[in-house]
């Protein structure tokens, strides 16, 4: 008997339980365990996988690559916070923006310089927009929104220079491999980008929802919206705040790191491609490891600027302590992730990709392969949180299903990239959700259930176009 559909409860115990406790930690534990139970059929055991899973989560070069990034870039953010550079910054751009709409339209004024990775913007611009948020009392799920959606949907869209073009290119390739499809993977993905239609009708949702109105300071805007910090014990991190509070406004303190974090990242990304075999610029951004570079970026960059604070006379034991709390304050998104990887260990194990795909079969008729593939990827990927593993997953069932049924491949391969683009934005379980919540105090199951509502209308409407182009292109 096929038991390979247990391997979607863990998953369903994890978005239950979230929506349950209003807290995603518990359920991830739980979903872990249960589907580590699942694969051993033993209790002590199935524990002990369980860690299993963990340990060799930690053992993975490119997670622990994120983890590092994500805790030393936390550590950069608290020096800047000490040294009164985010603070000087914020009043400084405070001066200059005084509603809601200038603060969304310097999130994406500054897409040209942080455009390259998701999890690298959102990291980047997140406290200096959290500062402009409670300057302004701004809504924080609507600002994480736009963020979101400007990082998301813009990065999936980018034919070169960011982070996921080489893996996305690299998919295509292996799931034409074998096939007489007489394109290249490469041009196959550039024409796969005129059919994310998720990611541009997310896109246009978010310039309209930007720039449709000129909205004042509204002091009631926030009231009744579950915030962290609005339920944290009355005297948790008290002394920091103050301290932080009190500090002398720098915005030098910011302004160097930062632009001194993208030119490096730029530079180290071309160079690293160069040492790759690239000819182009283009073709260095493309086949870069990006999660290395931007590692070994900002360790660069936090030992130079500690320099640089140590010359303009900041205090050490200062600088020191707030690197560490820093870091500290990405624990949790750091925790987060681990888990989820962990989970989706169990879940392979048990035979997902097999299930999935079992389940579809070959029997759709070609004009409605790209909309069934963009709606199954999406549920997939708001279950599992990943824009990489359901690209990974959905791209070879995909293109073998748009070469049986006689579907368009560039349009299915662009549902495909669609469906991940969804996950990623909407998931609970996903790194940009995750990132953003921690960044802007905001609390992450809610923040989550705010963003699915309006990702849902780009989803019907991505579906209706999946439709009919599906019956144009053939």
């Amino acid at each position: 008997m096929d038991f390979t559909w247990l391997s979607i409860i863990p998953f369903l115990i994890v978005i239950a339980m979230s929506i349950w406790l209003k807290d995603i930690l518990p359920g991830l534990v739980v979903g872990l365990l249960v589907g580590s139970y699942f694969v051993t059929s033993e209790l002590l055991i199935g524990i002990q996988q369980s860690v299993i899973y963990v340990v060799t989560t930690l053992s993975d070069q490119a997670n622990i690559k994120i983890i590092s990034f994500l805790y030393l870039f936390g550590g950069l953010v608290g020096m800047m916070n000490i040294s009164g550079g985010i603070k000087g910054f914020a009043e400084w751009m405070g001066d200059k923006i005084h509603t809601e709409r200038g603060v969304l339209s310097l999130i994406w004024m500054t897409l040209p310089f942080t455009f390259m990775m998701p999890m690298f913007r959102i990291m980047l611009i997140g406290p200096i927009i959290k500062s402009l948020i409670k300057k302004m009392n701004l809504s924080r799920r609507k600002v994480g929104m736009t963020l979101d959606i400007s990082t998301e949907s813009v990065i999936v869209l980018l034919p070169v220079a960011t982070a996921f073009v080489g893996f996305m290119v690299s998919l295509v390739e292996g799931g034409i491999a074998g096939l007489d499809i007489g394109m290249s993977s490469y041009e196959i993905f550039l024409l796969s980008i005129l059919f994310d239609f998720f990611a541009i009708v997310m896109l246009v949702i978010g310039i309209v929802q930007s720039f449709w109105s000129s909205k004042k300071m509204n002091s009631n805007e926030n009231i009744g919206l579950p915030q962290l910090e609005e339920i944290e014990h009355e005297f948790h991190r008290t002394g920091i705040k103050k301290e932080l509070s009190m500090v002398k406004s720098q915005p030098w303190n910011l302004i160097f790191p930062v632009f001194l974090l993208i030119g490096l990242t730029l530079y180290l990304l071309w160079q690293n491609g160069v040492s790759l075999g690239a000819q182009t610029l283009f073709e260095a951004f493309s086949i870069a490891d990006a999660t290395f570079v931007m590692l070994l970026a900002v360790f660069i960059v936090l030992v130079v600027t500690f320099i640089f604070y140590m010359i303009r006379k900041q205090p050490l034991n200062e600088l020191l302590y707030h690197f560490y709390d820093g870091g500290n304050q990405m624990m949790q998104a750091i925790s987060l992730l681990i888990l989820i990887w962990a989970l989706t260990l169990s879940a392979e194990d048990l035979g997902f990709s097999e299930f999935i795909s079992s389940t579809l079969g070959g029997f759709l008729p070609a004009y409605l392969t790209p909309a069934t593939i963009f709606l199954i990827g999406a549920v997939v990927g708001y279950f599992i949180g990943s824009s990489w593993g359901t690209w990974g997953l959905f791209m070879p069932l995909g293109i073998a299903l748009a070469h049986s049924t006689g579907a368009s491949i560039p349009l299915t391969v662009g549902a495909v990239f669609a469906s991940g683009a969804f996950g990623a934005l909407t998931s609970p379980l996903g790194d940009t959700t995750i990132t953003t919540a921690s960044i802007l105090d905001l609390d992450l199951v809610n923040y989550a259930r705010y963003k699915l509502r309006l990702a849902s209308l780009g989803a019907g409407i991505s579906v209706l176009l999946y439709i009919a182009a599906g019956l144009l292109v053939q």
